[in-house]
C-alpha cells in the first residue's frame, strides 16, 4: 500500500500498483471543485505514474461532489466563462479519453459539475445515498463540463432537459436504471468494489483497455460501415499482441477460467 501525497490542495493520491487512488478532499464544501482540482485531474491522467494502468476516483465525506465552485463564476466576463468550460472540457477529455480506465465511486451529492466529472469516468459505483441532478437552471446558468454532450448519450436529451427545467433530482435506483451508473452496491461498498474492478481490469491486455478507452467511443460515433470496419483493424491489432496471444493460450489449454452465472453482476 502506498503512502498518500497531494496532487493539488483538494486531491489525495495514492498508488497502490497497478492502480491508483484519487480522492476528491474537500469535504467541508461537499468536494465542489475548483479550478485547482480540475487541473490537477487532467494533469494526472494525461500522464499516469509508470506502473498504474487503471484508477480509482473516491472522495472524502459524504458527497461525492456537489458541483462547481460557483464563486469562481461571479465576476466573470462572457468570455472568460467560455474559457473557463472550454478548461474543463479539455481536462475532463484527459480522464474519458486518457490511456487508463477509471473507476469512480458516487456517493451522496452527484451534481451539476459533479455529475459531468462522473460521466467523464468509464464505470461508476454508486451507494444507495447517492443523489444526481443539475440546479444550473435554477441558478441562470448552463451546463459547462461536458454534461450536454456526456448525459443524453447515457439517459436521452428528454431526461436531461426534465433535470436542467424542474430540478428533478433523480436517486441511486432510477440512476442505474437509466445508465448513470453500472453498479448500486450497499453503503460503505462503495470504494472496496471499486478496487475489485479496478484490480480486475488491469489483469486485461493493455492493447484491449486502449482500445475500449480510444477506440469504442469513436466507433460509437461513426456511421455503421465505417465503424465496422475499425472495430475489423482493432480486432486485428489486439489479436496480434503478445498479451492476447499469451491470454488466449491460457484459454484454450483450460488454465483460463470460464465464464460463469456466478461471475453475473448486480
Amino acid at each position: 500500500m502506498g503512502t498518500p501525497e497531494r496532487l493539488s490542495e483538494h486531491v489525495q493520491l495514492e498508488i497502490r500498483e497497478p492502480i491508483a487512488i484519487l480522492t476528491l478532499d474537500r469535504p467541508d464544501k461537499r468536494n465542489a471543485l475548483d479550478g485547482g482540482t480540475v487541473r490537477a485531474l487532467g494533469a494526472f491522467f494525461a500522464d499516469p505514474p509508470s506502473g498504474v494502468v487503471a484508477a480509482v476516483l473516491t472522495s472524502s465525506g459524504e458527497h461525492f461532489s456537489a458541483g462547481l465552485d460557483l464563486s469562481e463564476l461571479t465576476t466573470t466576463t462572457v468570455i472568460e466563462g467560455v474559457v473557463h468550460s472550454r478548461g474543463w472540457h479539455e481536462q475532463f477529455d484527459k480522464v474519458q479519453l486518457g490511456t487508463i480506465p477509471v473507476v469512480s465511486v458516487l456517493r451522496g451529492a452527484v451534481i451539476g459539475g459533479g455529475l459531468e466529472l462522473a460521466i467523464a469516468t468509464h464505470i461508476r459505483v454508486a451507494e444507495p445515498s447517492a443523489y444526481y441532478a443539475l440546479p444550473e437552471g435554477s441558478r441562470g446558468i448552463f451546463v459547462g463540463g461536458g454534461a450536454s454532450m456526456r448525459l443524453p448519450r447515457l439517459i436521452g436529451v428528454h431526461r436531461m432537459a426534465d433535470m436542467m427545467l424542474t430540478g428533478r433530482v433523480i436517486d441511486a435506483s432510477t440512476g442505474l436504471d437509466l445508465g448513470i451508473s453500472q453498479y448500486l452496491v450497499e453503503a460503505g461498498e462503495g470504494l472496496v468494489t471499486a478496487i475489485q474492478l479496478a484490480e480486475r481490469i488491469a489483469e486485461n491486455s493493455p492493447v484491449t483497455n486502449y482500445a475500449v478507452l480510444q477506440a469504442l467511443p469513436r466507433i460509437a460515433e461513426m456511421g455503421p460501415q465505417e465503424g465496422l470496419f475499425v472495430e475489423s483493424l482493432m480486432a486485428a491489432i489486439s489479436q496480434g499482441s503478445d498479451e492476447a496471444k499469451s491470454l488466449l493460450e491460457e484459454f484454450l489449454s483450460g488454465r483460463a477460467a470460464k465464464v460463469v452465472a456466478s461471475e453475473v453482476a448486480r
